[in-house]
């Protein structure tokens, strides 16, 4: 049986090298109440926030600070109906000024508890937009504090990502795409809705997951080639065992057969394993070449920011 092949679309930086588990566990508390979907959202953007805050060489007091804004930004929506939170088709123009109240909510749980209180900007500012045309202010960029900034450009580009269900990085650079001209100004002299500069750590961390997919589905392949590299040779063992002439050459490859065959497997078998080893080690192959071929793509895209 193949060795189970894992990648986790946001496990490439451990949030603990910043100390974040004692600082951050009654903030984290919180999330317990919100359903799993908003829940593993808030974990992913605030996983996105903290490595956007690293390439911004912010210092850890911040990226601490900011990864717990990241962590509560959506604490509002405890308090917006499943049926207009869970929706799966548009919402009405009805229920989105619902859904837009949960920036407001969320603020005011933040402001109304003593610990939760320092972080209450990035429930109410991760959905403005340095143009004006976010909500629920309508700020523009000098009013906007940097931690919402950075929120709003991770927690938009996982909303994307978990609505198109990537299970890889392949065709990535599509949700990249809306971001990038999001940070372009439809006027000149003008902001765009989300930070150029953001953005493009955000870009540098999404590289980094690619390139650490690729390692994993090169790992993945690594044990591939080595199990083909011994079905290979039972097979070879069982052509030699059939054409031996003595007893001694057949059971000479017979043990030889005996000491490679893994459990499960079988002379009545092997073959069909080694087949499907080869077909899953050309799927693996093909996927790092288009993995390969995204992170061209989005490099070139980062040179546009």
């Amino acid at each position: 049986m193949a060795k189970k092949e894992e990648f986790d679309f946001y496990d490439k930086t451990s949030l603990k090298s910043y100390n974040l588990d004692e600082s951050m566990r009654y903030q984290l508390n919180m999330l317990d109440s919100l359903d799993v979907f908003t829940r593993k959202h808030c974990e992913n953007v605030a996983n996105l926030t903290c490595r956007i805050c690293k390439y911004l060489n912010c210092s850890n007091k911040f990226i601490v600070y900011c990864t717990i804004c990241a962590y509560l930004h959506d604490l509002g929506k405890l308090f917006i109906p499943s049926n207009i939170l869970q929706k799966s088709d548009r919402l009405t123009p009805e229920e989105y000024e619902i859904m837009k109240t949960h920036t407001t909510i969320g603020y005011n749980m933040c402001m109304k508890d003593l610990k939760l209180r320092p972080y209450a900007k990035g429930a109410l500012y991760h959905h403005e937009c340095l143009d004006g045309s976010g909500y629920p202010n309508g700020l523009t960029k000098k009013d906007i504090p940097i931690e919402a900034q950075i929120i709003k450009v991770a927690d938009e580009y996982d909303a994307i990502v978990s609505k198109r269900q990537y299970k890889s990085h392949v065709n990535i650079s599509d949700t990249l795409q809306i971001l990038l001209d999001e940070s372009k100004p439809i006027k000149p002299n003008k902001y765009g809705k989300v930070n150029p500069k953001i953005l493009k750590c955000l870009f540098k961390v999404v590289i980094d997951d690619v390139e650490y997919e690729i390692y994993c589905v090169s790992e993945y392949t690594e044990y591939l080639e080595q199990e083909i590299a011994r079905l290979e040779l039972i097979d070879k063992f069982y052509i030699e065992m059939k054409n031996a002439k003595s007893e001694k050459k057949v059971q000479f490859y017979k043990n030889g057969i005996d000491e490679n065959l893994k459990k499960g497997e079988t002379l009545e078998n092997y073959s069909n394993v080694l087949s499907e080893y080869k077909v899953a080690l050309d799927i693996r192959k093909k996927h790092i070449d288009e993995l390969n071929n995204e992170i061209k793509i989005i490099k070139k895209m980062k040179h546009k920011i």
